[in-house]
């Protein structure tokens, strides 16, 4: 599996004060395609369970370009862009239509749920993301 696909309409619980998507609304998205991409490529909540281990952001990059609204149709599209021995860089695009909203990049690191320590991703989760 490489890039990965999932819509969505823009919600009105999405929209802030200057009456479109929040920062906090995008930072979420990025969140569930990532979330939505693993449970694809067979890592869901219990399989992760039973590996002892989970993944945590260390960092968001998130670059905005053009303004959302509520009831627009939304794409995701994500990615694992590079590979360490304990963490991956995941890239997002989000767009309507044929305008790209924002581009973003994610630092997710694998730990142990026991005690919270990185942890070596295992070759079969690596193949998971192509």
């Amino acid at each position: 599996m490489s890039e990965f696909h999932l819509d969505l309409v823009a919600a009105q619980s999405d929209v802030d004060d200057l009456n479109h998507v929040s920062n906090v609304a995008y930072v979420r998205w990025v969140q569930e395609v990532a979330r939505a991409h693993s449970e694809a490529g067979g890592w869901g909540m219990a399989e992760y369970q039973k590996l002892g281990a989970v993944w945590v952001v260390r960092r968001h990059d998130i670059e905005y370009l053009a303004p959302a609204f509520a009831g627009d149709a939304i794409r995701l599209s994500t990615w694992v862009e590079s590979w360490q021995a304990a963490s991956a860089s995941r890239r997002t695009r989000i767009m309507r239509g044929g305008t790209e909203l924002a581009r973003a990049t994610t630092l997710w690191v694998l730990v142990s749920t026991e005690g919270g320590r990185p942890r070596r991703i295992p070759p079969d989760m690596r193949a998971a993301f192509g």
